[in-house]
């Protein structure tokens, strides 16, 4: 094995890091934030396309309610997509 040979590995595997590794893990840290802050009141979308505002928060799961006709919905924390997404509709 020649030293130019193993500087080669070692950069290919920095760039791996770099490129791959280390942001997957900081999604996976951003989304555990935005899980961990979820609170009553929030409203939030599921991984499904689900809309709406938190009635509840239990340690891993939330309760949702949907719609005008106060639908509630039992969801994992862990489907949960993004926070604070507006569902009305712009003024004209």
């Amino acid at each position: 094995m020649t030293p130019d040979f193993i500087l080669m590995i070692v950069l290919m595997l920095a760039m791996l890091y770099f490129f791959m590794i280390r942001p997957e893990s900081k999604r996976k840290k951003e989304a555990q934030n935005l899980r961990d802050s979820l609170k009553v009141g929030d409203v939030i979308t599921s991984i499904g396309g689900i809309v709406g505002t938190i009635c509840k928060v239990d340690e891993s799961t939330i309760v949702i309610e949907t719609s005008a006709d106060r639908v509630r919905i039992e969801i994992t924390k862990w489907a949960v997509s993004s926070k604070n997404v507006s569902t009305e509709q712009p003024a004209n």
